[in-house]
């Protein structure tokens, strides 16, 4: 039983003065409209003054350098004196050069930059290092790498070698050599500084690059078959998307799984849509692809043991074992471990008859492809080039391309072909073909059906692409 007590006395003593608590309400009443009034007049007044204040949010002019919200209380930050700019795309001077990265390669003690270049233009580069507070500079060498399949435009190496008065440099500036240090505008920070005692991914895939991409299933899809295969790290050059795509990039970058590089050459030389110049025009071969590969394997020289260089929609399937964990060192086993290794390709067109088996009613609403349900491939012709791709260890490589590597650390032979019964390569698309094609049955993708689809299934619904 709950006593009264207490709260009777109150409720008496309520009732008893009355005066009171109109009086204490007339002055609750007036207290309150006065604050409000003056919290409107002050809101105004601090709108008006928001709108014209000198401090307001600082709003850069147009340059690559990445937004920010600083206001200009707040100072840059500089190496050296000078403000560091970390891209994505840094044009060197006057020059028709662009650097994409700028990585510490401790195989020869430099720092390597990987840039696009105007292959008309000759130049001869210094290095401006940022050295324990000072710059020093040095002469560069550099190279234009062969695979610009006639475009103005090529991918460059540019080396820049240490000596003893500046070994451990932390940021870098390239120049014609011409200029003087006092002339450089940015430094931008050197990657790689240091080798970890082991490597943060076993297995990291550069996909090079993404452009005009809708297609929310294929990317969940692709993700989550890398996952399977023993990826931790999908490093996407991304030119643009739509809205549906990015919120997959942004699912995946919060987990630790992506690494989105922004790619904005196309604001500074027309790229091709195609790689050949006389059918698609432009000033640089396919958005750039081959300058984003080289510069995916510097950033991950010493961030994973092996790095996998292909396309979102190629997928590298190895046989008798299901991860790729197991499958690289039986290869290295077979065939050395000085070499890149090629797998085939073979094509799965999406415009085959699809097979219905897993055919997963959820995903229909979703833009995109259900790639279990076309699982016949076209036969490759032995006599016409094979558009292979590779995964390799990056501390081997010099220079990668599409197809392949154009120069490594070791003298002759760069790739091996791996035997198509140990792996392959299986490239979904849309595709067609003479309607005289014998397609052959080839259902190895649907190994890993059983854990793909709740996989995407999962990445789906928590996207809100579809409900649970």
């Amino acid at each position: 039983m709950c006593s009264r007590g207490k709260y009777e006395l109150l409720e008496s003593e309520s009732e008893a003065k009355p005066s009171s608590k109109r009086i204490s309400a007339l002055k609750i009443f007036y207290v309150i409209g006065f604050v409000s009034a003056f919290t409107f007049i002050a809101f105004i007044y601090f709108q008006d003054f928001a709108q014209n204040a000198s401090w307001q949010t600082y709003e850069p002019k147009p340059t690559d350098a990445p937004p920010t919200n600083r206001t200009f209380l707040e100072e840059a930050p500089t190496a050296c004196g000078v403000i560091i700019n970390e891209g994505p795309m840094i044009k060197v001077g006057d020059l028709n050069t662009y650097v994409t990265g700028s990585y510490m390669d401790h195989r020869f003690r430099e720092v390597k930059s990987i840039a696009i270049v105007n292959r008309q233009q000759l130049v001869t580069y210094s290095c401006v290092l940022c050295c324990n507070g000072k710059n020093v500079t040095t002469l560069a060498h550099y190279a234009i790498h062969s695979d610009h399949f006639g475009f103005e435009y090529g991918t460059a190496t540019i080396a820049c070698p240490l000596n003893d008065e500046c070994l451990k440099p932390t940021h870098v500036a390239l120049t014609s050599s011409a200029n003087h240090s006092e002339s450089i505008t940015s430094f931008q920070s050197i990657m790689n500084r240091d080798v970890p005692a082991a490597f943060p991914h076993q297995f990291t895939v550069c996909i090079s690059v993404m452009y005009d991409y809708t297609n929310v299933l294929n990317l969940v899809e692709a993700m989550e078959m890398f996952r399977l295969l023993g990826a931790t790290r999908v490093a996407i050059y991304r030119t643009n998307c739509d809205s549906n795509v990015q919120k997959v990039l942004d699912y995946y970058v919060e987990r630790g799984f992506v690494e989105v590089i922004p790619w904005t050459i196309k604001k500074h030389v027309q790229v091709s849509r195609g790689w050949r110049k006389d059918v698609s025009g432009g000033e640089l071969h396919y958005y750039g692809q081959i300058p984003a590969l080289n510069d995916c394997v510097y950033r991950y020289m010493y961030q994973s043991r092996y790095v996998a260089l292909h396309d979102m929609d190629e997928l590298i399937l190895p046989f008798g074992v299901k991860t790729w964990t197991e499958m690289l060192p039986n290869l290295e086993k077979m065939y050395g471990t000085t070499f890149g290794f090629e797998f085939e390709n073979n094509q799965f067109p999406f415009t085959s008859k699809a097979n219905r088996r897993y055919d997963v009613n959820d995903w229909e609403s979703v833009r995109g492809t259900n790639i279990l349900k076309y699982i016949q491939r076209v036969p490759n012709d032995p006599n016409a080039f094979n558009n292979f791709k590779v995964i390799v260890n990056p501390r081997l490589v010099l220079m990668a391309t599409v197809h392949g590597l154009l120069d490594t650390v070791n003298v002759g032979k760069h790739t091996v072909r791996v035997n198509r019964n140990v792996a392959r390569m299986y490239h979904s698309k849309n595709l067609t073909y003479p309607l005289n094609t014998n397609l052959i049955p080839d259902n190895h993708l649907w190994d890993y059906a059983d854990e793909l689809i709740p996989a995407v299934t999962k990445v789906l619904q928590d996207c809100g692409f579809i409900t649970g």
